[in-house]
């Protein structure tokens, strides 16, 4: 199909991510399958598109845009890690400046956690992600893709900066200088912390095993 498919997988992602969320259709949507399938759903149908989206890029046809060399494979290798890192010690934390954040009214200024390094540590590792592919994948199609995810990640935090402004009024700036004078690094980590860590770890072992089944091509040099 040329570049049919990958311009056809691109749509759907983007239209599957964008309309399910949208107001009416989401209220239509949770109404039918309870805030819990449809966050299920809604999950299962991302990450369905992102799947295609990336095996499309793999097939669509082959332009260079520079040279590989035996040393980018260890750029995403290496970035790979803090980019688990980070999913673990973020998800479902209380971190009312950014998306995906869990119960935000119990968020501590004081003991912010990785909030204290990034507002937006969700976008933050997507960027990394989406950066440290585009080393080893020097043709158009897997730079378009990943190009795109870099930028979003980049002008999200803008975006949700802004929108969290509006919405919070003078709490947001009042919590961003609190988060800003509280220490950088706390040197009593917790049981749920390590265990998070320890989650990060795993993760990114699985999806360096995981790799050439999911995306057909080895991570290791």
């Amino acid at each position: 199909m040329a570049w049919g498919e990958f311009v056809m997988a691109y749509a759907v992602f983007f239209l599957s991510h964008s309309m399910p969320v949208r107001p009416p259709l989401r209220s239509w949507l949770q109404a039918r399958l309870g805030p819990s399938g449809f966050t299920l759903a809604y999950s299962a149908l991302s990450l369905a598109a992102l799947a295609w989206l990336i095996g499309s890029a793999g097939r669509a046809p082959f332009v260079p845009l520079w040279g590989w060399a035996w040393w980018q494979a260890f750029v995403p290798l290496v970035v790979m890690l803090p980019v688990c890192l980070i999913l673990a010690v973020s998800i479902a934390r209380p971190n009312p400046f950014s998306f995906g954040g869990a119960r935000t009214e119990r968020f501590d200024p004081v003991r912010p956690g990785i909030v204290r390094w990034s507002r937006h540590p969700l976008l933050l590792s997507l960027a990394l992600w989406a950066a440290a592919h585009i080393v080893p994948n020097g043709d158009l199609a897997h730079v378009i893709l990943f190009g795109t995810f870099a930028t979003f990640a980049v002008l999200g935090r803008r975006l949700i900066d802004r929108r969290k402004k509006r919405a919070m009024g003078a709490q947001w700036q009042r919590l961003r200088e609190a988060v800003a004078t509280s220490p950088r690094v706390s040197w009593c980590l917790s049981r749920a912390m390590l265990i998070r860590l320890l989650a990060g770890a795993c993760l990114y072992i699985g999806l360096v095993l995981a790799h050439p089944v999911l995306f057909g091509v080895s991570p290791l040099p």
